[in-house]
């Protein structure tokens, strides 16, 4: 099967790079991690105002009527800029599991949402930065309130216990299923967006360093190496678009895990080969490349660690046995 991008999805990732770029790029990164989220919140705005948080709501409820595949698109763009905030629970998770007013907020970057699932992602990223948490239950969603922060291996992630007030709204159990491997879709896709950009920057590196007279992108092992980062990544991309296709389908849980497991292989793949190219001044907190190395580290247990996910794929394949 072949996937390739429509002319709007190319567009969308186009208009994503030009307004985090105009925004400072990867200095909106670095102010979040210093607890200045202005310039971080400024962008949601400019996000919110092209569509990002009703990328895949319906038109009827006032998104876009856009499909999975879309904010593949558009959270790996997030990924590869090392964007910050709550973006994975404000734009996949909750919109289809909030009521109208509280969604409403949502769409149009006023209200910044974020939420824990117990059991799976069990502390609330930037509670500090939002306007409202949420507990999301198997069949059940309650407002909730955060308890202090909690540090990240990424600077930029900051952790938060939540606690649930007030009386839970029913939920389907389908619904919340779905949104959930919405939520691990776009992480997935966060990955392979990261992943590309450390193999960018490595490859970028490769051909200015020098050691014994030559530059060391000249190597042929080094070259190999490389090379190996485009293979993972490049076999993680259909994975994730698959499982776009899939996504709510009889398939759609297995190849949401799937496509976690590649993302996830490939984009720490990325960063060990990224690091390993820079050498020492890859583990300075002045150089870029850390931003993408603790965001992979972060991202690979976030939304299902690879065991999880793999343990999930096993249960899907193979028949019950007693």
């Amino acid at each position: 099967m072949k996937f390739a991008l429509s002319e709007e999805q190319q567009s969308l990732a186009e208009a994503l790079d030009e307004i985090i770029e105009s925004a400072g790029g990867t200095k909106v990164a670095r102010t979040w991690a210093e607890g200045n989220t202005e310039p971080g919140l400024a962008l949601w705005s400019q996000l919110a105002e092209l569509g990002l948080f009703g990328l895949c709501l319906a038109e009827d409820d006032g998104g876009m009527g856009g499909t999975a595949v879309d904010l593949t698109v558009a959270f790996e763009r997030l990924g590869y800029h090392a964007v910050p905030g709550p973006y994975i629970e404000s734009a996949a998770l909750l919109p289809e599991l909030v009521d109208s007013s509280v969604r409403s907020g949502i769409l149009d970057g006023s209200l910044v949402a974020t939420a824990a699932v117990p059991g799976l992602v069990p502390y609330a990223l930037d509670a500090a930065a939002g306007s409202r948490c949420f507990v999301v239950g198997p069949d059940s969603l309650s407002d909730a309130s955060a308890g202090p922060g909690t540090a990240s291996v990424d600077r930029t992630r900051k952790l938060s216990e939540l606690t649930a007030v007030g009386s839970e709204t029913a939920l389907e159990t389908a619904a919340v299923d779905l949104a959930v491997d919405r939520a691990t879709l776009a992480c997935s896709a966060m990955l392979l967006g990261a992943g590309e950009r450390l193999l960018e920057e490595a490859v970028s590196y490769a051909k200015i360093r020098e050691q014994f007279g030559r530059a060391i992108g000249e190597y042929q092992a080094l070259k190999h190496q490389l090379a190996d980062v485009r293979i993972a990544l490049t076999f993680a991309r259909p994975l994730i678009y698959d499982a776009a296709l899939d996504l709510g389908g009889p398939d759609g849980a297995r190849s949401v895990s799937a496509a976690k497991v590649a993302s996830g292989d490939a984009a720490n793949l990325a960063a060990r080969v990224a690091l390993q190219v820079h050498g020492a001044i890859g583990y300075t907190e002045e150089h870029d490349l850390g931003l993408w190395i603790t965001r992979v580290r972060a991202l690979l247990g976030a939304w299902g660690t690879p065991r999880h996910h793999r343990s999930r794929i096993a249960s899907l394949l193979l028949p019950a046995t007693r």
